[in-house]
């Protein structure tokens, strides 16, 4: 009994040139990439071999970007037999990432997965360019030293949890002016700040306006229950039927990404092993600090495809 889970990268996770010794060796990626290209009436593939880094960096662009790229990998994966669909019992992704997940489990068609994760960052990118937002990595405490720091700076603007990534790490997400508070405030409460280059205020309330624009391509989009389980950032329990699926995405706008308590939830449900699977190594870093004992093995280029 497959007892894997795979999962896949969210945003932060593109790099110019990604999948594209891929996509020359296995031509199952390349047309991945193609079709890619061909459903967005964009050169998608272009963007992501050869950059500029600075577009591919863009909200709008990085999400169908990371998406493609990494069903191209799972698919090329599949092609040189370095797994099998049956290898896993599960899947996850962080953030953008479940979609991937969604998408690579049977809930969703390619191309409807693609223009939606397309209009999703659209519509990130134009609540970013609303509201003055930010991110501050905080290492180093607990989630009560952060929601103290949240209190502190609160006066300033709105702020809040936007990632639980992993033990010692947790992002917050809100106004910029509490976000840079929050950064200066940051030793007092024995965290160290990190702000973050992103666009906007990821994952908070800032986002609203983009979650409410999503709720209308979620509703026009055609779901069905995954084939295997497939854990949600909101609240780490497994998607199920559609109404719930498009549910869970609309509050994953404005939500927390629980992934540290997707990652143990799929543990304790037997998972052992774990396959990321898609530009860059974020979440193979994570893993060692969630649980060291559980294997993880990184898939982001054509060697991983041949490694034993």
């Amino acid at each position: 009994m497959a007892s894997a889970a795979a999962i896949f990268p969210g945003q932060g996770a593109q790099l110019v040139g990604m999948g594209r010794d891929v996509a020359e060796k296995h031509s199952v990626a390349a047309d991945t990439f193609a079709e890619a290209d061909e459903i967005l009436g964009t050169p998608l593939s272009a963007l992501c071999f050869e950059g500029p880094a600075e577009r591919l960096n863009a909200t709008d662009v990085q999400q169908p970007a990371i998406f493609t790229a990494s069903v191209a990998l799972f698919r090329a994966g599949l092609d040189a037999h370095r797994f099998r669909l049956t290898t896993f019992a599960a899947m996850g992704g962080l953030s953008l990432g479940e979609y991937t997940a969604l998408h690579l489990a049977g809930a969703v068609a390619f191309a409807d997965a693609l223009r939606l994760v397309q209009r999703r960052g659209q519509l990130m990118q134009q609540a970013a360019e609303q509201a003055a937002g930010g991110m501050v990595s905080l290492i180093g405490g607990d989630e009560a030293a952060v929601l103290g720091l949240c209190e502190r700076v609160a006066p300033l603007g709105r702020v809040q949890p936007a990632n639980y990534n992993c033990p010692g790490q947790i992002v917050i997400s809100g106004d910029k002016a509490a976000c840079e508070e929050a950064a200066r405030l940051a030793g007092e409460f024995d965290l160290r700040a990190v702000p973050l280059p992103v666009a906007g205020a990821f994952h908070s309330e800032l986002m609203r306006p983009a979650a409410e624009g999503l709720r209308e391509a979620l509703e026009q989009c055609t779901f069905e229950r995954p084939k295997l389980g497939v854990i949600a950032n909101v609240n780490a329990e497994y998607h199920g039927a559609p109404e719930t699926i498009r549910e869970w995405l609309y509050r994953q706008v404005t939500s927390p990404v629980r992934w540290q308590a997707c990652v143990q939830r799929l543990i304790a449900d037997g998972c052992g092993e774990f396959w990321e699977i898609g530009p860059n190594r974020h979440l193979t870093g994570m893993m060692r600090k969630i649980d060291r004992g559980a294997k993880t093995t990184n898939v982001s280029t054509v060697g991983d495809l041949t490694a034993g």
